[in-house]
């Protein structure tokens, strides 16, 4: 029969510390990414607005977005360090 120490040692969680703090600053720079994306619409839908296509929208928050994606496989793969 096992002893209750041993039962805490194999209940153990795929991810450390270290990875769910990497999981939680991946999901927020994909907030970040998609916080980049909002605005440049018309409130008048007559009206067109150019602000729409700019920089930020079609070019950098996409950018940000795939960053964060990328990081978050990172922060998945990463072997957990070892636990003293």
């Amino acid at each position: 029969m096992a002893t209750n120490t041993e039962n805490k040692e194999e209940q153990r969680f795929a991810l450390g510390k270290e990875n769910l703090k990497l999981l939680l600053i991946g999901f927020l720079i994909i907030i970040a990414g998609f916080v980049l994306m909002i605005g440049g619409g018309s409130v008048d839908p007559n009206v067109f607005n150019k602000e729409i296509f700019s920089f930020q929208r079609i070019t950098l928050a996409p950018i940000v977005v795939m960053f964060g994606f990328i990081f978050e496989i990172y922060a998945i793969m990463k072997k957990p360090g070892s636990q003293k």
